[in-house]
């Protein structure tokens, strides 16, 4: 990646709002959560033919981590104030629609964490296949992508 043009201002106004934090050193280093993400992926196939929401949520926890990896590496962080929305719309604004089905992905989530009603935890094994096979593609991009980035 060169230079900072793709995502500046997004990035900018969400350091603004506090949503993002800027970091430094060692702790400006995406690998470990990489690790960390490729651990809930294996979980996720793990738990799949007897937990699907498990499942689901195990492949959205990768790659939220993922995203958090990316953002890392440049030297950023998100906090509590934006929440999950807040790295989605930071990948976003960075690396393209390639991260809109992280937001689908979200809600998705939301919904299955906090139900309304017993319907709301119904989940297809299609959608919880599709949301692994992102995972693990948007894991697989980040860690060819991860060593390019520069520090914000």
């Amino acid at each position: 990646m060169t230079g900072w043009a793709t995502g500046r201002r997004e990035i900018a106004d969400l350091l603004d709002r506090g949503h993002l934090d800027k970091i430094t050193g060692e702790a400006a280093n995406g690998d470990y959560l990489l690790a960390q993400a490729r651990q809930r992926l294996d979980s996720a196939h793990t738990v799949l033919s007897i937990d699907p929401v498990g499942a689901f949520e195990l492949a959205y926890d990768c790659v939220r981590t993922t995203a958090a990896a990316l953002l890392t590496q440049q030297g950023l962080r998100g906090k509590s104030a934006g929440g999950h929305a807040a790295i989605c719309l930071a990948v976003r604004a960075q690396f393209g629609e390639r991260f809109d089905f992280f937001n689908v992905m979200r809600r998705v989530r939301n919904k299955l964490e906090y139900p309304r009603d017993p319907d709301d935890l119904l989940i297809s094994e299609a959608e919880v296949q599709q949301a692994i096979a992102y995972a693990e593609e948007t894991l697989d991009a980040a860690g060819q992508l991860l060593p390019l980035l520069e520090i914000w």
